[in-house]
């Protein structure tokens, strides 16, 4: 498992999005159990925040120390620095497995084997992932082509590749059930948009190897294309689930 996201860690807490309710309506509809969730790889527990309402009891991992730190709080949220691939849980102790816009960083055998382990005989696996947001097709243009591809190409890791594949080419050894695409809505403003983009692994890589940040550049490309003081902003999210068969 990479740690791509400490440096950045209060930025993002800061902009980077939650995920929709109707993303845990569907998962809860499936999943029936609600002792134990291991949120895995949390980041800031975003998706530990909101398993939180429904779980007795919620264990969020990552490797980042500075993103456990910027973890939001709940009295059943309970953050642990450890790897995805090996854990000190004992076995059969969850009843769901959450993995939010983090499955790519992993080794994949290893942390199945692992999740198949500290997993309930019956309980699930929820695994999804979000690219790039759709605005405008100018806007879209400057993200996507421009910005994505040709500054930043070279600078993404190889497991970015399972992200732009909607995670459709990864294995996944479980009971699988079909998932809708979900969609995360919001109106932003173009500091909101920026912010986001700053935290992307890439645009990190790429300021440290040059010294400057061509999102600055963005900006002032996309401001006239802005219209009014917020846009709506749709990012859809791509979601695998399946029963962990003993």
């Amino acid at each position: 498992m990479k740690d791509n996201f400490s440096r950045q860690s209060a930025q993002y807490a800061k902009y980077r999005p939650g995920y929709p309710k109707e993303l845990f309506d569907f998962i809860l509809a499936h999943a029936p159990g609600r002792d134990i969730a291991w949120d895995c790889g949390t980041g800031n527990g975003q998706t530990a925040k909101q398993l939180a309402a429904h779980f007795h009891k919620v264990i969020a991992t990552d490797i980042s120390e500075g993103q456990l730190r910027e973890g939001q709080k709940a009295n059943n949220i309970f953050y642990s620095l450890q790897t995805a691939e090996q854990t000190n849980f004992t076995e059969n102790y969850f009843d769901l497995v959450t993995v939010s816009q983090a499955l790519h960083w992993f080794k994949l055998d290893r942390f199945y084997a692992e999740v198949k382990r500290v997993t309930k005989a019956g309980g699930w696996i929820a695994v999804w992932t979000y690219n790039l947001p759709f605005i405008s097709p100018e806007i879209d243009e400057w993200i996507r082509v421009k910005l994505y591809q040709d500054i930043l190409g070279n600078y993404w890791d190889y497991e970015r590749k399972m992200v732009d594949e909607k995670y459709a080419s990864i294995p996944f050894p479980f009971e699988e059930i079909l998932c809708p695409v979900f969609n995360l809505r919001f109106e932003w403003t173009p500091e909101e948009l920026t912010g986001y983009i700053n935290t992307w692994s890439a645009l990190q890589k790429f300021v440290s190897a040059n010294s400057f940040n061509p999102v600055s550049t963005l900006k002032e490309q996309i401001q006239p294309l802005w219209t009014g003081e917020k846009m709506k902003i749709n990012f859809p999210v791509y979601m695998r689930m399946g029963k962990v068969l003993k």
